[in-house]
């Protein structure tokens, strides 16, 4: 495994990320289990859940496996760098009384102590705010994480889905308090079929020196060869996937992204995940396996070089959308 800082921080962390949301709904207890034991063997050490994994009436599932893993052993505590996210509405029936979500100091008092509890842990690596809260204005925000600090829940603070402007006017507010090191890691969609993060999140990210994590590197199956899968009668995309092949002009352009891959002898996925380790100010993506086959997969993205023949037929089939702001400026 190949190993990086996180932004402009300390903190070493693996270049794959390993992404927790099927542990529980999708994926059970031992096999969650198996594939963390997995993960760790080969050197990820950078897990990432949230609060509201496992969905519905299993609102904090996820954590309690992950919990239940730390339990079996000190060891993979003090090996993983744990991130986990706040902002959702924690009840289980979605009718949360007032300041049971979002980021409003009693809310986030309140949800840390809550994941600390499923985690089964006395600290929190990486506090993400899952999303943007337009009515907690980040003074208030910023003091709760200051009293987590210095209480000794939390280490470091990310965002998720933050625009450009949240993540400078967030850092821009924690360096004129003073003691608060601010954002160093934000969450986005990102990969070869959503680029729209180049124009501003990234730039961002980079000026203010956070390390860039996308999730949903595969854009939900589209970029793991779906259409050669379904050739040979296996699993058929379904949500984001199925929508954009419903559109022929889409439909034709995924197919000339594994038709460029087959040529070059290369598996979908696996160089999908390793276009995003070329990427400027991208620390590792989020992979979300549902077996242990498929982070076998992820494993081998990262030590696959992809030519200069590779990369130019990818920007071709998925073009960005240029440098910011020429690109939208002229």
């Amino acid at each position: 495994m190949k190993y990086t800082q996180l932004g402009r921080t300390g903190l070493k962390v693996s270049r794959l990320v390993l992404g927790t949301m099927n542990f529980g709904p999708q994926t059970d207890e031992a096999d969650s289990h198996a594939i963390m034991d997995s993960a760790l063997d080969a050197g990820i050490n950078y897990f990432d859940t949230a609060n509201v994994y496992g969905w519905g009436e299993n609102k904090g599932r996820t954590e309690e496996i992950i919990g239940n893993w730390f339990a079996k052993s000190a060891a993979h505590r003090d090996k993983v760098v744990l991130a986990t996210k706040v902002y959702g509405n924690m009840a289980a029936d979605g009718e949360a009384w007032p300041n049971h979500d979002k980021l409003s100091a009693v809310n986030i008092r309140r949800a840390v102590d809550a994941s600390l509890k499923r985690l089964q842990t006395d600290y929190i690596d990486i506090y993400q705010f899952h999303h943007v809260d337009r009515a907690t204005p980040f003074e208030e925000i910023w003091q709760a994480i200051d009293t987590l600090v210095q209480q000794g829940k939390i280490l470091y603070v990310g965002s998720s889905n933050f625009p450009g402007y949240k993540i400078a006017q967030a850092n821009e507010i924690a360096a004129r308090r003073g003691g608060t090191i601010g954002l160093v890691s934000e969450q986005c969609l990102y990969n070869l079929a959503e680029r729209r993060a180049e124009m501003e999140v990234i730039p961002a990210a980079q000026e203010y020196g956070l390390g860039v994590i996308p999730w949903s590197p595969l854009h939900g199956g589209l970029l793991g060869g779906v259409i050669k899968k379904e050739a040979k009668g296996g699993r058929r995309a379904s949500g984001r996937a199925a929508d954009t092949l419903a559109d022929p002009a889409k439909r034709a352009q995924i197919q000339s992204y594994e038709d460029l891959l087959e040529k070059h002898g290369l598996e979908p996925g696996e160089a999908a995940l390793a276009w995003l380790l070329t990427r400027p100010g991208v620390t590792g993506p989020i992979v979300g396996p549902r077996t242990a086959e498929q982070l076998e997969s992820a494993i081998r993205a990262v030590e696959l070089d992809l030519s200069e023949e590779v990369l130019a037929g990818l920007d071709e089939i998925f073009p960005g959308p240029g440098p910011s702001p020429e690109a939208f400026a002229w």
